[in-house]
């Protein structure tokens, strides 16, 4: 196949990786839900086996149904100010899926803090806290007189 200025341009793309978007295999914990009209239908567990920024294919344990919405809700392997465990939140359509891996094309996705594992919160605990920062000009003053 040539272009308009004479080159022969590489065919093999064509038949090749035609995927705009980069993929990044990463295996991360997930849950799922098959919604349909605002119900959720079923739901269960499984991992990301690759991930981009207009898709997830994910092993979802069982084969799903092509065509119908699901949201992930996918466990980030960081936590949002070292503290707070994060999600990410995806809602999409599922567009292929064979035995127990399903490809699903993201149509929405946000992180959301997720609640402190109970290990965290023991940590938490056992750590001593920084006084507060009180804020005093001299003897006649508050807390609050820096707001002023």
């Amino acid at each position: 196949m040539t272009d308009w200025a004479g080159e022969v341009k590489d065919t093999a793309r064509i038949s090749g990786e035609r995927r705009n978007d980069r993929r990044y295999g990463i295996q991360l914990d997930l849950r799922w839900k098959l919604i349909r009209r605002r119900r959720v239908l079923d739901s269960g567990v499984g991992h990301t086996i690759d991930l981009s920024s207009g898709g997830i294919l994910f092993d979802s344990g069982r084969q799903l149904p092509v065509g119908l919405n699901v949201e992930l809700a996918i466990s980030w392997p960081v936590l949002l100010r070292d503290v707070a465990p994060l999600q990410l939140i995806v809602s999409g359509r599922i567009v292929r899926g064979s035995q127990s891996r399903t490809a699903v094309c993201m149509t929405q996705h946000e992180f959301r803090t997720s609640g402190m594992s109970a290990e965290h919160r023991a940590s938490l605990a056992n750590t001593p806290r920084p006084p507060s920062p009180l804020y005093f000009n001299n003897s006649n003053s508050t807390p609050y007189d820096k707001y002023r």
